[in-house]
């Protein structure tokens, strides 16, 4: 079921009745360098969330961790890390609004002769950080089709490190293979690798939630205002987008030159942009599946857990 941006907007503005003026903190918000990331690069760099204090981290795992030690107020990350915060943060961590969907892939390296996850025995592959919403889909596709990581018995080595490490590891044949969000599963292909599929193809739905903007619940009840002011300000970022998809794609290109060091050729960014769908919604039946696959793999606990409360506005 669908969470409209609308109805969200609705129950902030209920909120932001009962605030009782003063002058707002500064919002601290932070977000990485993939392109489903692409609301709040194009939003930042317009200018549109205002006096707000942006950091970049390279997972969401990472932004999570900054916003339980109270250094962040809102984040945009993967629904695994979206997740697993709400979680061990007692319901603290709840999602504001969707940010995008799809935009991952496997890759294959040369020669590695990967047609498939039951190709993937005795192999070395590359994922983000632990934890990460392509290290779950990863690993519960390897335990799907009867393999393990090494860690846990298996024949598979999983290289959970950074995307510019990823892509070292790759280029330099040291990983058979890699599952990452773009544009680094573009920029695999282009270094020579095979992209064996996207990622929403090994979802019955046919689609993933791959990014979504969760926000501490504390902070917003301390300053209804100010989230009301953020939740506007990702509609409009995500209407910017749609609006002038090429104005998009050089803000995008600008803010990768500077992070990583220089641009992309348009052809990749195009081809990874392709890939992603940047929404303001944030579909519930997406999330809840991921947390599914994590609830497999052991990162929810051991223990029943309850995410009535994970979206923000709905109850809990």
């Amino acid at each position: 079921m669908l969470v409209a941006l609308l109805a969200g907007a609705a129950a902030l503005l209920l909120a932001a009745a009962s605030y009782q003026g003063g002058e707002q903190p500064t919002l601290r918000m932070a977000h990485s360098s993939n392109v489903a990331h692409a609301i709040p690069i194009v939003g930042s760099s317009l200018g549109l969330y205002g006096d707000a204090q942006t950091r970049v981290f390279d997972s969401g795992p990472q932004a999570i961790e900054a916003m339980l030690a109270g250094s962040i107020d809102a984040a945009y990350v993967g629904p695994g890390p979206a997740v697993n915060g709400h979680i061990n943060s007692g319901g603290r961590i709840q999602v504001l609004a969707g940010a995008a969907t799809g935009g991952a892939s496997f890759v294959a390296a040369p020669g590695a002769g990967i047609s498939g996850i039951a190709d993937l025995g005795g192999t070395r592959i590359g994922a983000p950080q632990i934890g990460n919403t392509q290290d779950v889909s990863l690993r519960d596709s390897l335990a799907a089709h009867g393999l393990a990581p090494a860690e846990l018995g298996g024949t598979v080595v999983v290289h959970n490190v950074p995307y510019p490490d990823i892509y070292s590891l790759f280029t330099t044949g040291r990983i058979d293979g890699a599952w990452v969000a773009e544009p680094w599963a573009t920029l695999l292909v282009d270094a020579g690798g095979e992209r064996i599929f996207r990622e929403e193809e090994v979802w019955p739905g046919g689609g993933f939630a791959s990014a979504v903007l969760v926000v501490d619940a504390g902070y917003a009840g301390r300053n209804p205002g100010a989230v009301e002011d953020l939740l506007a300000s990702h509609a409009e970022a995500a209407g910017r987008i749609a609006g002038d998809p090429e104005g998009a794609r050089d803000i995008i290109n600008g803010f990768l030159g500077s992070y990583l060091g220089r641009p992309l050729p348009d052809r990749v960014l195009d081809e990874a942009l392709g890939n992603v769908v940047i929404t303001a919604e944030a579909d519930e039946g997406m999330v809840l599946e991921f947390a599914e696959k994590a609830g497999r793999l052991g990162y929810l606990g051991r223990h029943a857990y309850d995410l009535s409360g994970l979206f923000y506005g709905a109850g809990g």
